[in-house]
């Protein structure tokens, strides 16, 4: 157990905000729609309760652009939106799309294909590079990454994968198996043989903090002295607490890749179409993976939908199921949603829009930073940010208490984010976002630092 500033004892950090602190108390309080408690006390009476889902903070009735609406008719800019909201949430071009394909094909039964599914697969395939030229459609990015292992065992006729520990690739049994989020696997036990994992490289608060190439070299290490490993998964940039390898990094990995003959597996579901400034977070480095995953977004926040997106040259399990047994591998609408989110991004130079609001992000949080002791660490990139709390800067205690109290203050004025790690906030906003709504997220956010009176 770890004792925290406010008395608050947390067992573990979990990947999300913790539910436990005097904030949500005060949050509960703040919530007094008749209807909105309603429905949240239905919520918890019939739905599972689970971390980081429950209890729920707030009913919503509509989703538009970069913001999301309670029942109560409250506005929150939404900076987490499950990493599905690229191009907004309820953009018109893609529901117009959409209803379109409602009143054509709405479902494809197995063994037919469908001329949106292959336009959506030729589509990606223009989109990646030259070597990455055939695709899988799944529903969700669990499944594309369960995808990918398969495949990687297949190729390689080797079982065994090496992962990030504090990685997350999933929720579904198989995936967190070879993940390293702790709260994903408590209570799951046994898992998946084979799995390696390995410490990942941080800049923060790390155990190579700073010293990316001792995490080359445990890399390098188990890969030599293991014929067994066929695969590296990996997030290029590890999205809950935004951790940004450097291009070295990535570089010499996927050359270590090439000399052990593993397989880069590069989890892009929450971090691809934009998010980075470049359509994939790998094109920063200077790399390419032999499979890469992608998902969230890839659906507009309507259709669920994911994908893989991998060699030529690994076409050559005709005879084993990869991934047919997925009821909607190839959804008519899932692949129109798809289709029309990757023209949405071109059409509307959101790669241009990013780049140009990632220059104003760095200068207002660096600003922060210089202005807010609690603030030890602000790191990101395009439109994705972490700000890690601390509660001395030169010892790095974690600022759990601190943190939910900025993220519940944040709430109350009108601003939607996630708490990682327990002390990291995380700010993913839609790439549609205005300059003015952008002002309006960072002022509400400064003003919340500022209630809880900690300039440096």
């Amino acid at each position: 157990m770890q004792q925290h500033t406010s008395g608050t004892n947390i067992e573990h950090l979990i990947e999300g905000d913790v539910n436990v602190t005097p904030a949500r108390g005060q949050w509960n309080s703040f919530v007094d729609n008749q209807e909105v408690k309603e429905l949240l006390d239905k919520d918890a009476k019939y739905f599972l309760h689970q971390s980081m889902s429950t209890p729920c903070l707030d009913a919503l009735k509509r989703c538009e652009g970069p913001y999301i609406e309670s029942v109560s008719g409250k506005k929150y800019l939404d900076f987490h939106g499950n990493n599905v909201h690229q191009i907004g949430f309820s953009h018109p071009k893609l529901i117009s799309r959409l209803k379109e394909q409602l009143q054509d094909l709405t479902f494809s039964t197995r063994r037919y294909t469908n001329e949106v599914a292959v336009a959506f697969a030729e589509k990606l395939v223009s989109v990646t590079p030259n070597g990455l030229n055939k695709v899988l459609l799944t529903p969700n990015g669990s499944s594309a990454v369960g995808i990918a292992l398969k495949l990687a065992r297949a190729v390689t006729g080797k079982y065994k994968v090496v992962s990030f520990w504090d990685s997350f690739h999933g929720a579904s049994l198989n995936v967190v198996g070879v993940s390293g989020e702790s709260v994903f696997r408590e209570h799951m036990g046994p898992l998946i043989l084979g799995v390696v994992r390995i410490p990942p490289p941080i800049t923060y608060r790390g155990i190579y903090e700073g010293r990316e190439e001792k995490a080359l070299e445990y890399l390098e290490y188990v890969l030599s002295k293991d014929n067994q490993i066929g695969a590296f998964l990996a997030e290029t940039i590890r999205n809950t607490d935004v951790q940004i390898p450097s291009q070295q990094f990535w570089q010499e990995a996927r050359k270590l890749c090439d000399k052990y003959n593993v397989l880069l597996i590069l989890d892009e579901i929450p971090i691809a179409l934009g998010r980075t400034g470049k359509l994939f977070a790998f094109e920063h480095f200077g790399i390419e993976p032999d499979i890469l995953c992608l998902g969230k977004g890839l659906g507009g926040g309507i259709v669920p939908q994911a994908a893989i997106v991998t060699r030529e040259e690994y076409n050559a399990f005709q005879h084993i199921s990869l991934g047919h047994y997925y009821t909607h591998e190839k959804s008519p609408m899932g692949a129109m949603a798809g289709l029309t989110v990757l023209q949405i991004i071109q059409d509307e130079n959101l790669l241009e829009k990013t780049l140009h609001f990632e220059k104003y992000m760095k200068s207002a949080l660096f600003k922060m930073q210089r202005k807010y002791s609690l603030i030890g660490d602000v790191r990101g990139i395009g439109l994705l940010w972490g700000i890690e709390l601390v509660t001395n800067r030169t010892s790095k205690e974690p600022a759990i208490v601190e943190a939910e109290e900025i993220m519940y203050g944040c709430l109350r004025n009108g601003l939607n984010f996630k708490v990682s790690k327990g002390n990291v906030i995380q700010l993913s906003p839609a790439l549609t976002i205005s300059e003015e709504e952008l002002q309006d997220a960072l002022k509400i956010l400064n003003e919340a630092f500022l209630k809880i009176n900690t300039i440096a």
